[in-house]
């Protein structure tokens, strides 16, 4: 006599695979974002002039999963028309499990510093394929304007339209998205807050998300590769350019122009 079926076996063995197929896609759809974090944005009057800096390549919402990073290929400052390669200077740390680089650089003289990062490809093994996100950050001394809208030339690279420093909760972030030179039009940009309870001391509060859609805004340019967000909450936040580049031993290659503004609440 034949066995009696069981249905619930089916729908257990459908369940599981459907939980285990949508934890994969999640956790390769999560969005990657090259950090440059330093520990001051504006440096006053009678403040130290000594910053430190932390390149971490993360997932910095949710400040989950960290990936290694190998010594980038270059990272540098540009100040008042002149580069200086900072690339030598770069230590090599653990963060969350992962490889990451710090240094530690004195601003000499008022003005804006702006640090810009060229990493090496990191492999994504998940997607079979390689990401390079090219990133900047501002620090700026004294208060007095200088270089915040200069263009260094990466190969990725988000010019900024308005004051990347100084911003107040509630303030519009503009730049224009490039491509070795030229904008690009309707390119999609992922927005994140740094979830900074997981990060350095120096990176002010943490956040909740009421849901998942919540974690990473995307927005898109328009036309002429230009790209406007409300900055709704104070902290540091990282907008992430991302585009099609070249391909690395015949695997699909992203790039990503990558820059961090930080806001501050109006008392």
């Amino acid at each position: 006599m034949a066995r009696p079926h069981k249905p619930w076996n089916r729908v257990v063995y459908t369940l599981t695979m459907a939980l285990a197929i949508i934890a994969v896609y999640s956790a390769s759809s999560m969005a990657h974002f090259q950090m440059v974090l330093p520990s001051d944005d504006i440096i006053e009057e009678n403040e130290s002039n000594v910053v430190q800096l932390q390149l971490i390549f993360t997932h910095p919402a949710e400040a989950s999963h960290t990936m290694n990073m190998d010594k980038p290929i270059e990272f540098g400052v540009y100040h008042k028309g002149k580069a200086r390669d900072l690339t030598d200077t770069l230590e090599a740390f653990e963060f969350h499990g992962a490889k990451a680089w710090q240094t530690e650089f004195t601003a000499r003289g008022a003005g804006d510093f702006v640090f810009y990062l060229r990493p090496s490809p990191y492999y994504e093994s998940m997607e079979d394929s390689y990401i390079t996100q090219y990133a900047k950050v501002m620090v700026n001394n004294a208060g007095f304007p200088t270089d915040w809208d200069v263009e260094i030339g990466l190969e990725a690279e988000i010019v900024p339209l308005c004051k990347p420093y100084g911003l107040w909760t509630g303030n519009v972030f503009q730049g224009v998205v490039k491509q070795n030179g030229k904008a690009v039009p309707f390119a999609e940009i992922e927005v994140e807050r740094l979830n900074a309870d997981a990060f350095s001391s120096f990176a002010g509060l943490g956040q909740t998300y009421p849901s998942s859609a919540h974690v990473t805004q995307i927005i898109r340019a328009d036309g002429n590769g230009v790209f406007t967000y409300g900055i709704p909450k104070s902290g540091w936040w990282g907008f992430a350019a991302l585009m099609e580049g070249e391909s690395i031993d015949g695997k699909d290659h992203e790039i990503g122009a990558v820059i961090w503004v930080k806001a501050y609440d109006m008392e």
